[in-house]
């Protein structure tokens, strides 16, 4: 199979082949074990063995004219005019992983050229705090991200740096290991459920001023680390890397990690469980009950709330009339609990706006969209992850205004997600959730970028586009992730057409990408 993008309006054709000896040996199916991806879509595995992807005939080949990206080319006179957006598509988590190497550099080195040549202007690249400085605090390891850096320089791309001060469980990347130590007498630096058990994926938010790390705060482990960052990438700076992104907790998102493990798609989730049972954040509401008068409110969290996986209506708490969350104790609880999480992303996002703000690049932090349950009064699953958003209460006007403040812009993961894929008995509507961050922001003049949970989603593609290019459009949208996945003969073509789209939208029968197959000796 040979996938082809070409404009009839353009005068001279030439075919641009990508590489294709490297593309052959990279880009597999995603349900092959001879490919270069392995089976975890958004992480990096080389296979040797060629032969069954030779045997099969597969091969990508872009064309274009003199070497311009597709974004860039002009469109036919039935073409629509549309400002063009900003597309990123994210680098494979485990891209580096010890600290030294790039995995699978050459693989890395054609899906760039690959991506150049589509017109996609730059790649995300996450950086993880357990692997740079994974053996002592203060002992930084940057080799392998510079090289990808050099890498994407030389692709002629702009890179976003993801800052990760999380875990990835999928990938086996803990929290540094001298961290892990200190938390091993220390539990109480990691968030609690009410069963008592630990999250270990993030330092709890509780810790961010307390000297828990041989001495330091972690707002001021955080801050070094940044700082040696910016040192380190100084010539990448303003220049290659044009955005930064400040992790703010659990998979780099402003949240509790209330819901421990990610939903599929297409499936129905609990409502999620508080996480305040540390041994510092029960001290936070103490102190805070005692200020408001009430200090046997003082003493945990409601007693009557769901654990993780089960419904709103399984306890009272969350049900739709008569629930504790509308009692005083509720609003006095989800007062201080959301008024936490959203203390802890000022302080973030005030260091990360302090540390990167004259060096010309965009600063952001991400914001979940926690979409299920919103069509009921009580939005469960927001308030639980540590948004007091409910049907009478916009709980995202404190958040905007602290990126307001900060002059720091906003991610959205879930631009892909539709209403109609929604399973029914979740109450999920992530269309009218998103369009309410956005109005939101829009009132605080906060600027949004844009993420897709995953590759894949029916009608994800569309979605985004819609996003992108709809009432509230964003002018940076990050496609997660280089993968198995996303090099398929499955959804590569998908792909192209949907860049193709976004500059033209309404095209000419003979400006469509056609789909060749040939044969291969």
């Amino acid at each position: 199979m040979e996938v082809s993008v070409m404009s009839s309006s353009q005068a001279k054709i030439c075919k641009t082949e990508l590489g294709c000896r490297d593309l052959r040996s990279c880009f597999g199916k995603a349900n092959d074990q001879n490919k270069m991806f392995s089976r975890k879509p958004n992480t990096v595995s080389f296979d040797s063995q060629i032969s069954r992807l030779r045997k099969a005939g597969l091969r990508f080949t872009v064309k274009a004219v003199d070497s311009e990206p597709i974004l860039e080319a002009k469109s036919s006179t039935s073409s629509k005019s549309h400002n063009r957006s900003r597309l990123f598509v994210g680098l494979p988590l485990d891209v580096v992983s010890d600290g030294t190497t790039v995995n699978q550099a050459r693989a890395i080195a054609a899906g760039l050229k690959a991506l150049k040549l589509l017109g996609v202007e730059g790649v995300e690249l996450p950086v993880w705090w357990g692997v740079v400085e994974n053996e002592e605090m203060g002992n930084y390891n940057w080799s392998g991200y510079l090289a990808v850096a050099e890498m994407v320089q030389k692709a002629g791309l702009k890179l976003h740096v993801s800052l990760c001060f999380h875990a990835s469980s999928e990938l086996k990347i803990p929290l540094p290991k001298w961290v892990m130590k200190i938390g091993e007498s220390q539990s109480s630096i990691f968030f609690t459920d009410r069963s008592g058990q630990h999250y270990q994926g993030c330092l709890s938010l509780a810790v961010d001023d307390l000297a828990v790390l041989d001495g330091k705060t972690p707002i001021q482990v955080y801050q070094d680390f940044c700082e040696n960052f910016k040192s380190a990438f100084s010539p990448f700076i303003s220049s290659t890397i044009t955005g930064i992104s400040m992790g703010l907790g659990p998979d780099g998102e402003l949240r509790y990690p209330s819901h421990h493990k990610p939903a599929k798609s297409g499936t129905t989730i609990g409502v999620g469980e508080f996480q305040c049972y540390d041994t510092n954040m029960l001290n936070l509401l103490k102190q805070y009950a005692e200020a408001k008068g009430n200090p046997l409110w003082g003493l945990g969290g409601p007693h009557d709330a769901p654990t993780y996986d089960q419904p709103t209506n399984s306890n009272n708490f969350f049900n739709e009339h008569g629930g504790s969350w509308g009692s005083p104790y509720g609003d006095f609880f989800l007062s201080w609990y959301s008024s936490e999480l959203v203390s802890h992303g000022n302080r973030l996002l005030s260091l990360a706006s302090s540390v990167f703000g004259d060096s010309k690049v965009d600063v952001y932090g991400k914001v979940p969209l926690m979409h299920s349950w919103y069509k009921t009064r009580a939005h469960p699953s927001e308030l639980t992850a540590g948004f007091y958003n409910t049907a009478s209460r916009d709980g995202y006007e404190a958040v905007a205004e602290i990126f307001a403040r900060n002059s720091c812009k906003i991610i959205l993961p879930g631009m892909d997600l539709s209403d109609e894929h929604q399973p029914h008995d979740s109450f999920s509507s992530p269309e009218l959730l998103l369009a309410q961050i956005q109005t939101t922001c829009n009132k605080h003049k906060v600027k949004v970028a844009g993420q897709n949970l995953a590759s894949g989603v029916p009608g994800g593609l569309e979605q985004i586009k819609k996003n992108m290019l709809g009432e509230n459009p964003i002018d940076l949208f990050t496609y997660q992730r280089m993968g198995a996945h996303f090099f398929s003969p499955e959804h590569f073509p998908s792909f192209t057409e949907f860049v193709r789209s976004l500059n033209q939208p309404e095209l000419h029968p003979d400006d469509m990408p056609s789909e060749e197959l040939s044969e291969r000796n």
